[in-house]
């Protein structure tokens, strides 16, 4: 493949743009330029740092670092789908987030590796880490709506579900359009990138393998495993997401748990 290098002076040129949204910030007093200028600078040592660690896990081959590399990324996630929501549990929320995210996406990792690419070996890390990467990036997503919608969404409708309950429906009846809502609304995204793919959008995973100088065809063919391999993890991640929280809102006398509940 015939791949162009970039030069640390070709990255400087393309950080003007981010110089000249800090500047349209402070020209239209957005007070975003701060926050743009640290995360541009947070992104870089963040990406760098990866480089580095990944040249050599690569290097080196050997399964349990890649296994390492991975349980660290799914540790990650896991915060930070436990942390975006308004409303948080008091207790078991990180858990509940880490099953939400590390189930679906290390099983549809798997699932890929064992039936679509197939590497030898399986754990090779150039394919192992990269495929994980974006799937936990997408199944995060997904988690932390889902979770969202049912923590923040059981608040509003706490009076109707309580409403429910004392007319004789159980606990799991009374929150499941909640939890139907909640994982419409995590899937939407997955449903949006997928309608908009090759259309209005060409995919990240696409585009950087067409300026690695790899078919466009066979980028083509990539991108449709990926996708599919998204929408399947997301869908699993939104589910388990809302079950466990919604369960963890009630005990076993079937009684709505608002107490459970703390403002983030």
């Amino acid at each position: 493949m015939n791949v162009i290098s970039l030069h640390p002076y070709d990255l400087a040129v393309a950080s003007t743009l981010i110089l000249l949204d800090a500047v349209i910030s402070l020209v239209f007093r957005l007070r975003l330029h701060r926050g743009l200028l640290l995360a541009a600078l947070r992104m870089v040592v963040q990406l760098v740092a990866v480089g580095f660690v990944l040249r050599y896990v690569f290097g080196v081959g050997e399964a349990w670092l890649t296994l390492l590399v991975i349980f660290a990324m799914v540790l990650v996630a896991a915060r930070e789908a436990a942390a975006r929501p308004v409303h948080r549990l008091r207790r078991g929320g990180f858990l509940i987030s880490l099953a939400s995210v590390a189930t679906p996406a290390l099983l549809t990792c798997l699932f890929a590796l064992l039936t679509a690419i197939r590497p030898h070996p399986l754990l090779s890390p150039q394919y192992a880490i990269p495929l994980a990467g974006i799937i936990l990036g997408n199944v995060l997503n997904s988690a932390s709506i889902a979770f969202s919608g049912v923590l923040d969404g059981v608040g509003v409708q706490a009076s109707a579900i309580e409403a429910r309950l004392m007319l004789g429906d159980t606990y799991r009846t009374a929150t499941a359009e909640l939890g139907r809502d909640a994982i419409r609304r995590s899937m939407i995204p997955i449903v949006n990138q997928m309608s908009a793919a090759g259309v209005v959008t060409l995919p990240g995973i696409m585009t950087g393998q067409i300026l690695a100088g790899l078919d466009p065809m066979e980028a083509v063919k990539y991108q449709i495993l990926l996708m599919f391999l998204l929408a399947g993890g997301s869908c699993l991640a939104s589910m388990v997401a809302v079950y466990l929280a919604a369960a963890r809102l009630t005990d076993n006398r079937g009684r709505l748990r608002l107490d459970r509940l703390a403002t983030g």
